[in-house]
């Protein structure tokens, strides 16, 4: 909507900017000067006791020396109300007593129209307060001051009120006002018979005023408190004014709140929302007797760019996150989501409330989840992925919901966050093995490895001489065989398909070897294989070139023979299995040492030992072997099928021949 020329110099001529900021701070009088129109005060804007805040009445402008927070009129009820610019310039115009412009004589008449609903409204909301005080609201309070424990106070902020269980009782208070009968029908406030007849619609309920984000009162809700009552809950029909699906319960207020800092939180109820903003919680919403809409949506996101959502802790609420889900995907946009917070069992935030105070509640929002993981349990939980078919099915699953993204960066990260989670799932419980199926690594004996974990694990260093000269020999050793094993994907990218799963699990810690693998796994499936080592190569950059001018790596004899794809594919074999028995192994001692925090007894106190006295007799390598395993050539402990595996590896190159496999 444009603004005729002057509008705003008038608007800004008319309004007082020491009025309108003096509505939001309090003056320190020792500093300010008022017959110049000096004023200082806190700054609104930022957390401070010093007066720091500078208002120059005259010239219509403020600044703060702190937070450097400046700007008019309008931009102070922009900012502090957190309202768009047409917002602000009709509150300051409706203070200043100018009425708005209006496009054209239409448009005028259905704003004069709405202004006349709006004021019928108010006449309800001043009637039913007053039937609040009244012997017949005795009901009433007792449910509002007993149930609820709303103070007096509180009552008044919220604007509550009662109607009677009277079919004419507002009707015939809004006649005695001289409210035209076809404006209470068009209010929604009086219903229309088929017969004609006109009758309250509200009867014998608890009354909560909705209004819209400009205080204007718009719709009523009402609470119902007969236990027989067909509906508990009841708004208003939709009218000139109230569209159910575009309004939030106290979203003026709310919007305030959450541009001061507060966190937006949105509820079922409209209790819900009293409780939780009596309580210390500002900026709570709540739709109106609906599901979440598309609309209800982008208007929390023009209040905050992470609302929280409070699911109910039964299956209605979870299915109600699991709609709001579905509806949210395809409107993501960078920096814009949502978060859900799950509450106990059988609790909504009123509930809470009472029963635990506000830092129990405080508590359930710190841990609401990423709206990612309420994906992910919607499509596993309560099911079993024992077959091949199972697990298509899932994935099946997650593609058509990951297809709803259409913002290609936020569709990318759900599709990573999506692959951890889906490899947490599948390969949990399993230790790694090599591909006949035995497991890997001989450092677990006996009952160690009953509930070990495989998952890769940060190294932990060892402070000693390694075969690189590196004081960190542990981590030294693992860095040169995922150096090892990047290069030989990185120039024999044909055995890239086989192993993907393998490097994905790979943690790795160096930048380079993250771009690598990056790299790798780009092109895992490329269309073209004959072209696609010479464009891995160019892709891979300086980072292979690096690692290839290593002298560990230039000796390795499938990297001197790149014709050797045989020999490249066994030592790539050897590598992952020795980098996965040390994973392994670090992860059984990790494991170990969390479960003996928890339970100090003697079978866990073996364990440890046993596991750290295995290690270190393979580090020191042992001069002979023992009753469950054997001493390799290099004095390294293994167990007898791990020595019978890799001999069958090694034994098939030939070393003399530069690496070449023997046939």
């Amino acid at each position: 909507m444009s603004l005729p020329p002057g509008f705003l110099d008038e608007l800004r001529n008319r309004v007082s900017l020491s009025a309108v900021i003096g509505r939001k701070v309090t003056w320190d009088m020792r500093k300010s000067n008022q017959a110049k129109g000096d004023f200082w005060a806190p700054c609104p804007f930022h957390q401070e006791k010093s007066a720091s805040f500078h208002v120059d009445d005259r010239k219509g402008f403020y600044y703060c020396f702190g937070c450097h927070a400046k700007g008019d009129a309008l931009t102070f009820v922009k900012e502090s109300e957190n309202v768009g610019f047409m917002e602000a310039v009709e509150i300051l115009a409706r203070e200043a007593g100018m009425p708005m412009p209006a496009r054209d004589p239409q448009a005028a008449q259905k704003a004069d129209r709405r202004s006349q609903l709006a004021e019928v409204m108010e006449e309800a909301v001043r009637f039913f307060r007053l039937q609040l005080r009244t012997g017949a609201g005795q009901m009433a309070r007792d449910y509002i001051g007993g149930k609820r424990r709303l103070s007096p106070q509180a009552q008044e902020r919220w604007e509550i009120g009662w109607a009677p269980d009277n079919r004419h009782a507002l009707l015939d208070a809004l006649k005695a006002k001289g409210v035209p009968p076809d404006l209470m029908v068009a209010s929604g406030l009086i219903a229309k018979g088929d017969d004609g007849s006109l009758y309250d619609r509200f009867r014998g309920r608890v009354i909560f005023p909705i209004r819209d984000a400009r205080g204007r009162a718009i719709s009523l809700g009402g609470r119902s408190l007969d236990p027989n009552a067909r509906a508990k809950y009841l708004n208003g029909p939709e009218t000139e004014l109230f569209d159910k699906g575009r309004n939030l319960f106290n979203h003026g207020p709310a919007r305030e709140a959450a541009g001061k800092g507060a966190a937006l939180v949105v509820a079922e109820g409209y209790m819900d929302v009293i409780a939780m903003v009596e309580a210390g919680f500002p900026a709570a919403v709540a739709p109106l007797g609906t599901a979440i809409t598309e609309d209800q949506l982008r208007l929390m996101w023009r209040i905050a760019p992470e609302p929280v959502i409070t699911l109910d802790g039964d299956t209605a609420g979870q299915r109600a996150a699991m709609r709001v889900i579905d509806l949210a995907l395809p409107l993501l946009e960078a920096g814009r989501g949502l978060r859900f917070a799950v509450l106990p069992q059988g609790m909504d935030p009123d509930d809470l409330l009472k029963a635990k105070g506000a830092p129990a509640l405080q508590e359930v929002l710190d841990q609401a989840q990423p709206m990612v993981s309420l994906l992910w349990k919607r499509e596993t939980e309560g099911r079993v992925f024992d077959s091949p078919e199972r697990k298509a099915a899932l994935d099946k699953s997650l593609r058509a919901a990951l297809m709803k993204i259409t913002d290609p960066s936020i569709r990318s990260h759900y599709g990573e966050d999506i692959k951890e989670l889906r490899w947490q799932l599948f390969r949990q419980g399993r230790r790694p093995s090599r591909p006949d199926g035995r497991p890997v690594g001989g450092v677990a004996r006996a009952g160690f490895a009953r509930n070990a974990r495989f998952q890769p694990v940060e190294p932990v260093p060892q402070t000693r001489a390694s075969l690189l000269g590196s004081a960190d020999g542990d981590a030294a050793v693992v860095d040169l065989r995922i150096s090892v094993v990047l290069a030989t994907l990185c120039l024999h990218p044909h055995l890239i398909d086989p192993h993907e799963s393998r490097i994905e699990r790979m943690q790795l810690h160096d930048p380079r070897h993250a771009h690598l693998r990056q790299v790798v796994l780009t092109h895992a499936h490329d269309a073209d294989p004959e072209s696609r080592a010479a464009r891995l190569r160019r892709a891979a950059g300086d980072d292979l070139e690096t690692l290839l001018a290593h002298p560990q790596i230039r000796i390795q004899p499938h990297i001197r023979r790149l014709d050797d794809t045989d020999c490249a594919a066994k030592c790539l074999e050897m590598e992952f299995a020795k980098l996965e028995a040390y994973w392994g192994h670090a992860q059984e001692m990790r494991e170990a040492s969390e479960d003996i925090e928890a339970l100090a007894d003697e079978g866990l106190t073996w364990r440890l030992g046993q596991a750290a006295r295995a290690r270190a007799e393979a580090d020191r390598g042992p001069e002979a072997a023992r009753a469950e395993g054997v001493v390799a050539p290099n004095g390294v402990e293994m167990d007898r099928e791990e020595l019978d595996h890799a001999k069958k590896i090694w034994a098939s190159i030939d070393f003399t021949k530069g690496g070449k496999s023997r046939p």
